[in-house]
């Protein structure tokens, strides 16, 4: 958990630094709106926006038992996130597993892009798409 909160954490103080000298030239609107968008941006990339990742191993067991994909995502990807933004409420019927946290779900992201770890992968009934459509993947549920 701390390692998806290190982005998020960086994007606020660097928000606030950035923010500061605005503030102190009384430009109070500037620095306002400095300080919101480094916590959007820290509140878009935080774990929070992403359903609870599982590892890779309980993703794969709880698939083959329900037949949902498996999403490989990091945090901090744009890709990663327009993807989840782009499935909305239906996103939390999918297993997600964050690669950064998960070393042998980063390895099969791997071995599915012939060694790059690009993502979002999407494993349904062991095939892998990367970067899918979200429509795809709705037509996959």
């Amino acid at each position: 958990m701390r390692r998806g909160l290190v982005l998020p954490a960086v994007l606020v103080v660097c928000g606030a630094v950035a923010a500061t000298a605005p503030l102190l030239d009384g430009s109070y609107g500037a620095g306002a709106a400095l300080l919101a968008a480094s916590a959007l941006f820290a509140c878009v990339n935080s774990p929070l926006v992403f359903p609870r990742s599982t590892s890779a191993r309980e993703a794969q067991r709880r698939s083959a038992l329900d037949g949902r994909p498996v999403v490989y995502w990091r945090p901090g990807c744009t890709y990663c996130l327009r993807l989840r933004l782009r499935l909305g409420h239906r996103a939390r019927r999918l297993h997600w597993v964050d690669i950064w946290r998960d070393p042998e779900g980063a390895a099969v992201v791997r071995a599915a892009n012939d060694g790059d770890e690009t993502v979002p992968t999407v494993v349904v009934a062991g095939r892998a798409q990367v970067n899918p459509d979200a429509t795809w993947v709705r037509e996959q549920l």
